[in-house]
């Protein structure tokens, strides 16, 4: 059975492989272990020793430097050097491949290709994502504290524990930045009625429908701003609460996401980021099938990542949630779709056109299917989700970390 996976492996991986898996002739069973064996590839292009992939990548970002001195912690001379395996040596190749990384991302714009991540995700019909996802119409993950909840009682725990993590109190006023389709916005909003709650979001469709809603429910206290993130400005120390909900997946300049969100808060204000993340390692999102069909200029974010980037916001807790919360929660989407495929054919028509609405509803049953598979890897320890709860300080009295990747490489080298 491995090598027959490994020959489909081989060809999904060439140029007919999209038309393979748009077909929807591959049966789940053994797209989950071509799955499997995928995320064993993105594992082993992440870990310590890097493959030449990788050392090609960080030279073509602009560090021919640490590249040469990460091909050299790999060659045969240091790998039989006493102790080149221990785990002191591999975590200092992981840190320098980490500082390279943040140092890099400083430079760049926030985001890049905001209008294919629209197009993938979020500029697409409601009536796709009122059928797919749960009656909050929540499009990240949920939170399953027993692991027999429904997907509605998920999300309003997960909803419920922004709350809590936020402390949110009547008199607020909060900024919910890529609301999506309003899942915390139109909660919060309807929770505790005095509290004053703007979404943003880059997508007209979400905006539209988070307006209807408040009206069909009553409430006055939320409105919804749309624009591009990237060249956008709040409102100086208007908000007393800001919440991200995975929108730092879609972003680079992390500093200056961070410093537009903290000009918005008030001092003492509160900053609550919700991202998924692999454990310890972040990478960009380049190439496959999920870069090309859900996921163009994405980033899969480290855990700690956000805490290398305390320039303008100071750290108050740091939350690791296992990955089978999210892996739960995309099963209950695949489920959704599968069952809901009449339902939701004539808008993936209207978004896709009639000739590809049913290879959209494969793709999409693939991407739960993909990413379930990727949550639960090692008893979900891998890949999760993490919150990161920020505080605007009376005046800046963290500086960022200095990022100087080959002077952590030095050190580590020299332990060895």
């Amino acid at each position: 059975m491995g090598g027959f996976i490994s020959k489909i492996l081989d060809y999904l991986n060439d140029t007919w492989g999209d038309t393979v898996l748009d077909s929807g002739f591959l049966p789940h069973f053994i797209l989950r272990r071509v799955i499997r064996r995928e995320l064993r590839r993105r594992l082993d292009e992440i870990t310590p020793p890097f493959p030449q992939k990788v050392i090609d990548s960080v030279s073509a970002r602009g560090n021919p430097a640490l590249a040469a001195q990460l091909e050299d912690l790999a060659s045969p001379k240091f790998t039989r050097m006493p102790g080149a395996f221990t785990p002191s040596s591999s975590w200092s190749r992981t840190l320098a491949y980490k500082m390279n990384f943040f140092e890099t991302v400083r430079h760049q714009p926030i985001a890049i290709e905001t209008d294919a991540a629209n197009r993938q995700n979020y500029d697409v019909s409601t009536g796709i994502m009122e059928n797919m996802l749960g009656p909050r119409i929540k499009y990240s993950c949920s939170y399953y504290s027993t692991g027999h909840e429904t997907l509605e009682e998920a999300e309003i725990k997960m909803l419920d524990l922004y709350i809590e993590r936020l402390d949110l109190r009547p008199g607020m006023r909060v900024l919910d930045v890529g609301c999506g389709w309003g899942a915390a916005s139109l909660y919060f909003a309807e929770k505790i009625p005095d509290l004053e709650v703007v979404g943003f979001s880059n997508s007209r469709t979400q905006r539209e429908y988070i307006e209807a809603k408040a009206k069909e429910m009553g409430l006055s206290n939320v409105r919804v701003i749309t624009g591009n993130i990237t060249n956008h400005e709040f409102d100086v120390g208007y908000f007393d609460r800001v919440l991200s909900v995975e929108l730092f997946e879609h972003v680079k300049n992390y500093e200056g996401l961070m410093a537009k969100m903290s000009r918005a808060l008030r001092t003492g204000g509160l900053l609550l980021v919700h991202h998924f993340c692999h454990r310890t390692t972040p990478y960009h999102y380049e190439d496959g099938w999920m870069a090309r069909t859900f996921f163009t200029g994405g980033t899969m974010p480290s855990s700690d990542l956000l805490l290398y980037f305390q320039k303008d916001m100071t750290i108050k807790k740091h939350w690791w949630l296992n990955g089978y919360h999210y892996s739960k929660t995309l099963d209950h989407w695949l489920e959704n779709t599968k069952t809901r495929k009449e339902r939701m054919m004539p808008h993936l028509a209207e978004t896709y056109g009639d000739d590809m609405a049913a290879v959209w509803h494969t793709r999409w049953k693939i991407f739960h299917l993909a990413s379930s598979e990727m949550f639960k890897r090692d008893g979900g320890e891998t890949w999760g989700v993490t919150h990161v709860l920020f505080e605007k300080p009376e005046r800046r009295t963290v500086a960022s970390i200095d990022l100087v990747s080959t002077d952590i490489l030095r050190s580590g080298s020299e332990r060895t």
